[in-house]
């Protein structure tokens, strides 16, 4: 399964996140899938790669140029896809992904899952999306989803297309046990 992972390029976040990404990224790799994600060597996207490319996992990058000429393309990268802009590298990695699933993170972070999730309301993919709410990082943010829907300014049904689970051991078997209905149904 070839896996989307929204996350940070921060290095200043909680070294709870760091933990996360790093097991995530130990899954992913020892289930022998791959990782697509933003391409960077920084932040939780840096400890996620790392931490697949450990496991021997395979790991997909896709970093705009602008992004790479400063020297944090993760270069260990089984495949390192470089694109002109943001909206490539978005396209890039919906197309070459089973599956997203969404760590802590900013706003590159939530511009990337709210697409996604977007793209899923239009019934342009059928792909499962993760949010991995540890701490409740994500509480505020699914709050206002829910606003959204009570005010009618969304679909109920919005609410319906995403998971959210608290860690990553979740976040694979959720992903996975959707990826599966999919296939089989």
């Amino acid at each position: 399964m070839n896996i989307c992972v929204f996350c940070s390029s921060s290095d200043k976040v909680s070294s709870e996140y760091f933990t996360e990404a790093e097991k995530l990224g130990a899954l992913i790799g020892e289930r022998g899938d791959t990782l697509v994600y933003g391409g960077a060597n920084v932040g939780l996207m840096g400890a996620l790669a790392k931490s697949v490319h450990k496991s021997n996992g395979k790991v997909v990058g896709v970093i705009p140029d602008f992004l790479k000429d400063k020297e944090i393309a993760f270069k260990q990268a089984s495949e390192l896809i470089v694109t002109d802009d943001m909206r490539d590298r978005k396209t890039i990695m919906e197309k070459r992904s089973d599956g997203f699933i969404v760590l802590p993170g900013g706003f590159g972070t939530l511009e990337e899952a709210v697409e996604i999730l977007t793209l899923k309301l239009l019934r342009r993919h059928k792909k499962p999306l993760v949010f991995v709410n540890k701490n409740g990082f994500y509480d505020g943010l699914l709050g206002f989803f829910k606003q959204m829907v009570d005010e009618n300014v969304a679909k109920s049904r919005s609410l319906e297309l995403y998971d959210v689970v608290d860690n990553a051991e979740s976040a694979i078997s959720c992903i996975c046990a959707v990826d599966s209905l999919q296939s089989n149904g």
